[in-house]
């Protein structure tokens, strides 16, 4: 057994720090307890901040990283708008660089996939950050399924039939119309091989979504499209989460009604296009104020993960609360993810992944100590 003395343990469940020992085995999270066990391995954190390992619910890690260029990515399908039938999984290159700067910052946890060119563009996953194998590194598979609104499927499919908002959306539906009639097929024929439709790919991949057993995964940055997002998935009774959110504090009280996972960012980059004119650090704030859940996230490549806790910070710096953001990088990503039975917090049961901190988490002048996933320590201070 392990067991991780003398810290200041931010647990993300209870708003208060306070001082305990965590006791670790197998790679858990045993108890935080004041009693040790006579055998147990011991090291002293001295006095410094403990946190869960931080959690990023949207980058695309893996598939489109560090050094790749157009040549390498492998995070958009440019020949179909429609591929729901992709996985991320059979994407993500675990030697790609972008995961040791991941877990260099304490995010122990990231979900990666497919980008937002296409109107419906393949399952996510979400993907612990050490190791050489995507299907040891798995924790989920799959845990969303993406899809996207406003100028990207514009762009990209301008001459494959999608030149405004409105055709984009009519794809989604479209995909959505013909999968339940297939699901509808299948649940008919009961197993008798004689009556089931054809075999179809696509629609194949679309049944979770229909059982609601995993949600629609929706690139909206823009008011307006982040409103359609919300429109199809009550529309066809689908769950749903909400991506880079970028106008959401303009809609906030329509967010809080909605009452669906908010996955807020990139902000820390320039404002490129017309749907991210409106980028401020106060999004996050202004919903987590509303009571809307949401996660702070990095995009990556298109803003760097190696700065997720600095951006929890300056959504701090901007009138978040500073516990709101602590569970803006650690339980709400996990719940964002379908993952909150297994990390997000410190918590008995849990996978041991946590970071200690020299210094406040917030702090200009604080630095990572240590970083443990699984009970193992994979960055020295």
């Amino acid at each position: 057994m392990l067991v991780i003395t003398n810290g200041l343990i931010h647990d993300a469940v209870h708003e208060i720090p306070y001082r305990s020992s965590i006791l670790i085995e197998d790679g858990k999270f045993i108890a935080v307890s004041d009693e040790i066990p006579a055998d147990a391995e011991v090291i002293d954190a001295e006095e410094r901040n403990i946190y869960p390992g931080f959690v990023d619910a949207h980058t695309h890690v893996g598939v489109s990283g560090t050094g790749m260029g157009f040549e390498g990515s492998d995070y958009n399908e440019l020949n179909d708008p429609l591929t729901p039938h992709l996985r991320a999984i059979d994407s993500v290159n675990p030697f790609d660089a972008s995961f040791e700067k991941a877990r260099n910052a304490g995010v122990t946890t990231i979900a990666t996939g497919p980008g937002s060119a296409n109107s419906i563009g393949g399952t996510w996953a979400a993907f612990k950050t050490f190791g050489v194998s995507a299907d040891e590194m798995v924790i989920r598979d799959p845990i969303a399924m993406k899809c996207a609104f406003g100028e990207n499927p514009k762009s990209v499919y301008r001459t494959k039939g999608i030149s405004a908002r409105m055709s984009n959306a009519a794809k989604i539906r479209e995909m959505i119309c013909i999968s339940k009639e297939y699901l509808a097929k299948k649940e008919a024929a009961a197993g008798d091989i004689t009556k089931m439709p054809v075999f179809d790919f696509k629609k194949e991949a679309m049944i979770p979504v229909l059982r609601k057993e995993i949600p629609l995964k929706a690139h909206a940055h823009q008011a307006n499209d982040i409103l359609t997002a919300i429109r199809i998935a009550k529309e066809f009774d689908l769950k749903l989460t909400l991506e880079h959110v970028t106008e959401g504090h303009l809609i906030a009280d329509e967010l809080a009604k909605a009452d669906v996972p908010l996955a807020v960012g990139p902000t820390l980059m320039h404002a490129s296009k017309p749907e991210v004119r409106n980028k401020t650090w106060e999004t996050a704030g202004i919903l987590s104020k509303k009571g809307c859940t949401v996660s702070i996230i990095t995009d990556h490549p298109f803003s760097m993960i190696s700065y997720l806790p600095v951006y929890a910070g300056l959504c701090v710096k901007a009138g978040m609360d500073s516990f709101e953001a602590l569970k803006a990088i650690t339980i709400n990503p996990a719940k964002h993810i379908l993952c909150e039975d297994r990390i997000g917090s410190i918590e008995a049961g849990k996978d041991a992944d946590f970071v200690i901190y020299d210094g406040d988490l917030f702090s200009s002048l604080s630095m990572i100590h240590s970083v443990f996933l699984n009970g193992t320590q994979i960055v020295k201070g």
